[in-house]
């Protein structure tokens, strides 16, 4: 491993390549400014990535005309240049973007990661971001890092040896952090309902945000819940602590809280550091749904931006706009399905902020079906809880509607009626 200064470690990318940038906490930022800096001598570069942090310059002119985004998920950093001809975004499940790697479909010339300082053995950890980096830099024809002490150590699999790295810099700055927001009384409601249907034993999938976190605190009062997710955040920790996250009823890594990635606050980095109660895996890992099916009670939590009165789940666009991407929802949705004992659950608010209603007679022209209505069971509003599975079309209109905000009950009812009824 050649440690270099940032100008020299980015000359490794040449005209034409196509460069992995890893993502979400683990950004390697200054490598990616540094690349961009260098956008007048190069043309022709397609950027490959997951959600990133930071302010992606290379969406941004004028480097967007020597760099080609093709995301595979949708951050707000990115989101502008995907919807137009400047960047491009990839429908695929996040369990199979590794296949895009490995076989050959997008052949990576350069991975550009974040990595801790090497061990005694020379083994550099990917940190909190091991998902999709993991088969990046087992595929990619060159590696180039950034050493920061602030990454975790992580441990499972996501490790690379600095005999397999081309180039590194040298970095000393704070991962990026997401601090837990404030949750609202709607969120709190709709995290009373979705915690009614988790059982003692269950084994939790869940994202980042305050519905999530809002499902977890109200958990208190559960035993021998485990975690087996595609992330996690700050919410997992009170449970933890009060030894209601044990793992114990788990089949896959009994006792472990298995992960692809996690984003929180210095808090929970610290909690991951070197412990090895957690164990990152990379996608195709912690998203296989016959993996997943393994453990008992799998209970997903999942959102939506809008379903409609049969069911239809649109959770990445807005119309044809796209607002973030496939990810992992449909991987735990049908794992949770399949397991014993498992519930798939859709937790979201009934209306938007602006009063909107997310429960809707059809999806906007252009939309995505996320996931379809034969894969969804539980949907929870702050209005109550229903269950689809096993029910009719004008069943699952009656049900959706029960639990839509009462300002547009009416409206959808007359909908429904339209609909079932051929006008």
């Amino acid at each position: 491993m050649r440690i270099a200064s940032v100008e020299e470690a980015v000359k490794v990318v040449k005209s034409g390549n196509r460069v992995f940038f890893q993502g979400a906490a683990m950004t390697p930022n200054e490598l990616i400014d540094g690349l961009c800096n260098r956008h007048e001598e190069l043309e022709n570069i397609e950027i490959v990535s997951i959600h990133t942090e930071g302010d992606a310059k290379y969406t941004q002119k004028p480097y967007n005309k020597t760099f080609h985004l093709n995301s595979c998920f949708v951050g707000g950093n990115v989101r502008k240049l995907v919807n137009t001809p400047a960047g491009d975004y990839i429908p695929i499940f996040l369990s199979e973007i590794h296949l895009l790697f490995k076989k050959d479909i997008l052949p990576l010339d350069v991975a550009f990661v974040q990595v801790s300082p090497p061990d005694k053995h020379g083994f550099c950890s990917l940190g909190v971001s091991v998902d999709v980096a993991l088969p990046a830099v087992r595929t990619a024809k060159k590696i180039v890092v950034q050493i920061n002490p602030s990454v975790p150590r992580t441990h499972g699999t996501g490790i690379v040896h600095v005999d397999e790295i081309e180039c590194a810099i040298e970095v000393a700055r704070p991962i990026h952090e997401h601090n837990p927001v404030t949750i609202s009384d709607t969120e709190h409601r709709i995290g009373q309902h979705v915690a009614s249907l988790i059982e003692d034993g269950a084994t939790l999938q869940m994202g980042i945000g305050s519905i999530p976190d809002a499902v977890l605190a109200n958990l208190g009062n559960h035993k021998d819940l485990g975690i087996h997710t595609e992330m996690f955040s700050d919410g997992v920790l009170p449970l933890l602590e009060n030894g209601i996250i044990t793992g114990k009823e788990k089949v896959v890594k009994r006792g472990k809280i298995v992960s692809c990635f996690a984003v929180g606050s210095r808090k929970l980095y610290d909690f991951i550091d070197d412990n090895p109660i957690c164990d990152f895996r990379d996608a195709a890992y912690t998203n296989d749904t016959a993996r997943i099916r393994r453990n008992p009670k799998v209970t997903a939590i999942n959102s939506a931006i809008e379903i409609d009165l049969t069911g239809q789940v649109c959770a990445d666009t807005i119309g044809s706009y796209q607002f973030s991407g496939v990810g992992g929802q449909m991987d735990f949705i049908r794992g949770a399905s399949l397991s014993n004992g498992g519930k798939p659950i859709f937790a979201m608010s009934s209306a938007t902020k602006k009063g909107v209603s997310k429960i809707t007679p059809f999806l906007k022209t252009g939309a995505g079906v996320t996931t379809t209505r034969a894969h969804v069971h539980h949907v929870a509003t702050e209005y109550g809880v229903v269950n689809l599975f096993g029910k009719s079309l004008q069943q699952r209109a009656q049900a959706l509607i029960s639990i839509a905000h009462p300002n547009h009950q009416e409206a959808l009812s007359e909908a429904a009626y339209n609909r079932f009824n051929g006008k």
